[in-house]
Parts: structure tokens; sequence; C-alpha cells
């Protein structure tokens, strides 16, 4: 049977550019790096003795994208994780990591969810390698940090956004 040209391809990777002719979708990463990186621990040296009960963490994920270019995107994946026994912080890192994405091919309402799902996937086993580092170079086990379900944040900010809408 022969594919009509408003048609996906089984493997999802073609889609119409309009004219009817099929166009490759194309996700490539151009570029990863460290925005901004900092690690602090106030207590230390006293803060790294051994501990009778595990620290409370606390993490929050951030994720913003801009384009730079027609195809190209500046996705930034934001994290932060503050360990701290009672009052007195243990320590305290944040982590801004980004990716330039080149995305071709996608149709428009692809996009979003492309660049606040799939991109920052991407990027996160690289941003979470480097928290464990700074924890571990601070004196403290490195922190891994859980899989994040991206998914669920963008489903969560479509929502607040459409709540935002309708208030306004």
């Amino acid at each position: 049977m022969a594919q009509q040209p408003d048609e996906k391809a089984e493997n999802g990777s073609e889609a119409t550019n309009g004219n009817g002719s099929v166009q490759q979708q194309t996700l490539n990463i151009l570029a990863q790096y460290v925005k901004d990186l900092s690690f602090e621990s106030p207590g230390s040296p006293l803060s790294l003795r051994p501990r009778e009960k595990a620290p409370g963490i606390s993490i929050n994920v951030n994720v913003n994208a801009n384009p730079i270019a027609e195809t190209d995107f500046d996705v930034v994946l934001t994290l932060s994780a503050k360990a701290a026994d009672g009052k007195d912080v243990l320590f305290n890192v944040e982590l801004v990591y980004g990716g330039v994405f080149r995305l071709e091919g996608f149709p428009q309402e692809h996009m979003l969810p492309l660049l606040f799902i799939e991109c920052p996937r991407l990027l996160f086993p690289f941003a979470r390698q480097i928290i464990a580092e700074a924890t571990r170079n601070g004196g403290f086990p490195p922190l891994m940090i859980d899989p994040i379900d991206f998914a669920q944040m963008f489903q969560q900010r479509m929502a607040e956004e459409q709540t935002k809408a309708q208030v306004s």
C-alpha cells in the first residue's frame, strides 16, 4: 500500500512540509555546556562528620528553551539540591546545564514537547553526573538524582499556563 503524503512513516521519522513532499525529521545535539555550577558547604569540615541519620535533601528542577535560529534552540536544565541536618545546611549545589539542539522537519505542535521533554531527557544523564561528582568532590557521598519524568513536568507546566490564561 502506498503511503499518502500526509501520513507519517511507520517509524515516525518523516512528515510533510506543507507542499506534499516528505521531509526527514531530525533532532541533533549541536553542543552541551555548563553555564553555571555552584557548590557550597558552609559548615565544612564539621559537616563532613558521620551522621546517625541521612540528611534531608530537597531537589528542584527547571527547564527553559529559547530559539537561537530558525531550527536551533538553547535548552537549559537547572538542577539544585540542598542537604540539611535540621537547620544546618550540609551542602547546596546548583547546576545550569544547557544544550543547543537542531530540530528539523517536525510539525509545530510537536515542538514544545520535544523542547521540554525529549531535549532535557537527553541532557539529564550528563547533568546528573556533574552533580554527583560535585557532591563527591565536596567530601560527601555522591548525590545520585533519581530519573526525572519530564513528560509529567511538562504536563504540569501546561496546566499551570492554562490556569493563568483563564484567570487573566
